[in-house]
């Protein structure tokens, strides 16, 4: 059974496109009900798939932390919102919000968990000369990319990769494991 998704989004939505693409291709039975933004000039916003479906965009310079969650609770609970997708979402959410919706948010990040949480984390992966980088899809918890992992993908890192080579092989990944998992917890939905 699919869920009724929103899909939370700072830039340029990749992630978020490559969802709305398989539920409209019928690769997934969920439906995408909402598009959140806290970025106004998100390039994702533009993504001609998304524009039959309801957006809705809280630039944070507008609201107190407050009422940003206030609105945003509201929105969801009004789409009849069963499971978050952060998808390069760049706002740590609010503990009481993530706890208001636990085991309903799942995020993708490019590293292989627990390893280099935060940000650039493939910087980090060359920094540290791992061979192999990734990425991760988890639940999301009170603390920065520590939720439990829902599962994970992996990359060859070659001694020629720099941060932008290596971030353009696990965005592949991401693009593939997000419908994976998001397919794989349907299953488990009935």
């Amino acid at each position: 059974m699919g869920f009724k998704l929103a899909i939370f989004i700072s830039g340029r939505g990749s992630n978020m496109k490559e969802i709305v693409r398989a539920c409209q291709r019928k690769e997934l039975k969920s439906s995408i009900e909402l598009i959140v933004s806290n970025n106004a000039k998100a390039p994702g916003l533009l993504i001609p798939e998304i524009r039959n479906i309801p957006t809705l965009t809280l630039d944070e310079s507008n609201f107190d932390n407050k009422n940003f969650y206030l609105l945003l609770e509201k929105s969801l609970i009004k789409n009849g919102i069963e499971l978050i997708c952060l998808a390069g979402f760049m706002k740590v959410l609010d503990k009481d919000f993530v706890n208001k919706w636990k085991n309903k948010i799942i995020n993708i990040h490019p590293s292989l968990l627990p390893a280099f949480k935060g940000l650039k984390p493939q910087l980090n992966a060359i920094k540290n000369n791992v061979k192999y980088a990734g990425c991760t899809v988890h639940y999301v918890n009170e603390k920065i990319d520590s939720g439990n992992i829902i599962d994970q993908d992996i990359v060859k890192v070659s001694l020629d990769d720099n941060e932008k080579s290596l971030s353009k092989k696990i965005l592949k990944k991401e693009h593939k494991l997000y419908i994976k998992v998001l397919r794989n917890l349907e299953n488990c939905n009935g």
